[in-house]
């Protein structure tokens, strides 16, 4: 599977930064709700804990996995109250750091040592304690040999506060040139102070924008009641809670409720709200023998359901758990970023000395404080803590934004593959159609229309055959009752007649009817015309007469004429392929205005078109619901597995449609643009500001224009970074999926 060589290569990776961790290795599978959540890095999904903290290769914080239990936000509330202490305590000392510069020496009537000491007393909390997440990552950085952006902002802000304390408490150590008047030393405690909080105010943005994105599945989650009414052996009622409900259980759903599991009707009938698996608004029917998903909600009927899949198989707990596991993958292009942070970390480390040599060796004086403050502004400019965000919050946003439309993306690979997609190649069966034979045709002469399907009903609710369960269920929808009948007989594969009120009545091949001397020879040419649209067409007789058709066919879903168009005008070729004989898959074909036809083709042969179309250069997605599309799931290069159909479909597959509508696959291919599109202008964002802003904070604008980058700037111009890619990624989620 594509996924397991991901996770080995991801390991591979984590090897190679020797980082002396624990279990990072397994991927914890979704924990049931309830339990602690799971973390992991968005950067590095490879990295998984049970308690959140940060990154030992990027230094950034983990995430809660979507799905994992209860997400703890108490890393949310510790970064909001070091952000509010940062603000209050960094304002005051920017206005009094600033004030000499606006030509107001003596501001509140301190002296220029006294101010230093204000200024150290104001910085210094600002610093250790407010900054100690920022300095704890710089930290690990350099334990583990893993430069990344809090190894640029630790460096900045540790000398620019080292320095200032030395100018209040080691002023003798300074040669005159750095004495302002008043004999003190300039101190940077205000340019310390601003950039933690600004890095902090950006480690905020970002763990509450992944916070709000786990919490779309988090609120799926908790779609599930969290009680059931289970019947006892002698049909009394007792609620349990849902982790006590077992395979096989019976349990009552009241009216307005939500069905607790998955399972089967057993009794009783109602019309179910499915919208929130399938997005479909009308609720629909369900009698004894009906499927029902936990987490929808009941009409005002009352059923009794059979529990057949509980806890973490219903396809609620599997969804969210398919979200989660996507949420830990990485797309190709993650890898790009990647391998450019860790180039610029050293890149930018490199500028930042040579800025310093530079002002040291040809600067003005005091050639000591330019050369110290220019390298820091350069190592703060730089530090690229948006492009950690780039990638992983769209691609979350994305997943969440899909789940709520009906489209899982199994990982991060599936989202950035269906971008390029050229060719879908759908299975006709249970994709394009419902997978079901239906009476669609009904035709009568010399009997009244509704009394001949009575007749024909009566017979057919006799056999086995699906032909005839259709035509049965055909009536029933009219609202008819099929009539009672006696003296059944059937003449295998050929037809089956009957007594009904007085009447005897033949249904079946026209073979049958000629046997029993009945000539068809006036319907012959409707019932031709029905076989070229692929409809099954059955004779009927009453008395001897030859007294109409009815056809049979498996009906094309509502949807499909819809999908297959929005899939065309967006460029994409559609291919089917059907076990069915030629000329049904050239009507289908025909019907829906679809580019290639491909007959009798055997569940083995799927993946081998697949691999031809992937062989003519073509970029494939397939779609399929059943056990035997697997292998061409995995073959395609982005699987598309209806979720109305089975497990293993859903296992193989890089995509999912809850409820199996093939408009879905437009509107995956949509968000994959859009998606792709984000991640870039991300990356221009995250880059952009740091590209701009090394040059000028390096001093090349001083000796023309006198300009220089103060730190202060500098961190503000990479807060800006992150609030910009937070807020473009956020755009996502109101990306119209058709």
């Amino acid at each position: 599977m594509k996924m397991d060589k991901d996770m080995a290569a991801q390991h591979a990776h984590h090897h190679h930064h020797g980082h002396g961790c624990t279990h990072d290795h397994a991927a914890t599978p979704s924990a049931p709700a309830g339990k602690g959540a799971t973390y992991t890095c968005p950067m590095h999904p490879q990295i998984v804990r049970e308690a959140p903290g940060e990154c030992p290769i990027c230094g950034m914080a983990l995430v809660p996995v979507a799905g994992t239990g209860k997400a703890d936000d108490s890393e949310l509330r510790d970064l909001r109250r070091r952000l509010w202490i940062g603000t209050a305590l960094s304002l005051p000392l920017f206005i009094l750091a600033m004030s000499p510069m606006i030509g107001l020496h003596d501001l509140f009537g301190l002296s220029p040592r006294n101010r230093g000491w204000v200024e150290f007393l104001l910085g210094t909390p600002v610093v250790l304690w407010v900054g100690w997440p920022i300095l704890r990552k710089f930290w690990l950085s350099l334990v583990h040999r893993s430069l990344n952006m809090y190894t640029l902002i630790g460096l900045g802000v540790g000398l620019a506060y080292l320095f200032s304390l030395a100018a209040v408490f080691a002023r003798g150590w300074f040669p005159p040139e750095f004495r302002e008047h008043g004999d003190a030393v300039g101190t940077y405690f205000e340019a310390a102070a601003v950039i933690v909080t600004l890095v902090i105010l950006g480690d905020f943005l970002q763990v509450r924008a992944m916070g709000q994105t786990s919490q779309a599945i988090q609120q799926l989650l908790e779609l599930a009641p969290n009680r059931a009414w289970r019947l006892r052996e002698d049909g009394s009622e007792e609620q349990v809670a849902l982790e006590a409900v077992a395979l096989g259980d019976r349990l009552r759903v009241k009216p307005g409720e939500k069905v607790p599991v998955d399972g089967t009707v057993l009794e009783g009938s109602s019309r179910i709200d499915e919208s929130m698996m399938t997005g479909e608004p009308v609720p629909v029917a369900k009698t004894a023998g009906a499927k029902v998903f936990g987490a929808t909600v009941n009409g005002n009927g009352s059923l009794v359901l059979r529990a057949e899949r509980v806890g973490s198989d219903t396809l609620l707990s599997r969804i969210v758990h398919m979200v989660g596991e996507a949420q830990r993958t990485r797309a190709p292009i993650q890898r790009l970023a990647d391998l450019i942070a860790a180039w610029f970390v050293q890149i930018v480390i490199g500028i930042a000395v040579l800025t310093a040599l530079a002002w040291w060796f040809l600067g003005p004086e005091p050639r000591f404080a330019y050369a110290f403050l220019n390298s820091i502004a350069v190592l703060i400019i730089a530090c690229p803590c948006a492009v950690g965000l780039a990638t992983p919050i769209s691609m979350t946003v994305a997943m969440g934004q899909g789940a709520r439309g009906g489209i899982l993306f199994r990982n991060a690979e599936a989202i950035e593959r269906m971008r390029d997609i050229d060719t879908v190649v759908v299975d006709k069966t249970g994709t394009l159609t419902l997978g079901h034979p239906a009476l669609t045709d009904f035709t009568t002469e010399g009997i009244d229309e509704n009394e001949a399907l009575a007749l024909v009903a009566g017979v057919e609710q006799l056999s086995e055959h699906p032909i005839a369960t259709a035509i049965v269920e055909g009536a029933k929808a009219r609202g008819l009752a099929p009539l009672a009948a006696d003296a059944f007989n059937a003449a295998n594969g050929l037809g089956v007649q009957a007594d009904l009120g007085g009447k005897r009545v033949l249904v079946g091949s026209r073979a049958f009817l000629s046997q029993n001397g009945i000539d068809t020879q006036r319907w012959e040419e409707r019932a031709e015309a029905w076989r070229a649209e692929a409809k099954t067409v059955v004779f009927f007789a009453v008395d001897g007469v030859a007294a109409g058709l009815a056809a049979v066919a498996d009906p094309i879903k509502d949807s499909t004429h819809e999908a297959i168009a929005a899939l065309k005008s967006s460029g994409i070729r559609v291919v089917m392929l059907t076990g069915d004989s030629k000329r049904t898959a050239e009507a289908v074909a025909r019907q829906l205005g679809i580019d290639e036809a491909l007959a009798e083709v055997l569940p083995e042969d799927k993946a081998g078109h697949v691999k031809r179309l992937q062989a003519e250069g073509r970029k494939v997605a397939m779609a399929g619901d059943g056990i035997n599309d697997a292998p061409a799931l995995a073959q395609a290069d982005v699987g598309i597995a209806m979720g109305t159909g089975t497990d293993v479909a859903m296992e193989s597959a890089g995509v999912t449609l809850v409820k199996g509508d093939l408009r879905g696959i437009a509107r995956a291919a949509a968000l994959s643009r859009a998606t792709m599109s984000n991640i870039r202008q991300n990356l221009v964002f995250a880059f952009g500001y740091n590209a701009l802003g090394i040059p000028i904070a390096a001093g090349v604008l001083y000796p023309a224009f006198g300009l220089l980058l103060s730190p202060v700037f500098a961190g503000a111009a990479m807060a800006l970074s992150s609030v910009s890619v937070v807020t473009n990624a956020l755009r996502l989620n109101r990306v119209k999926l058709g």
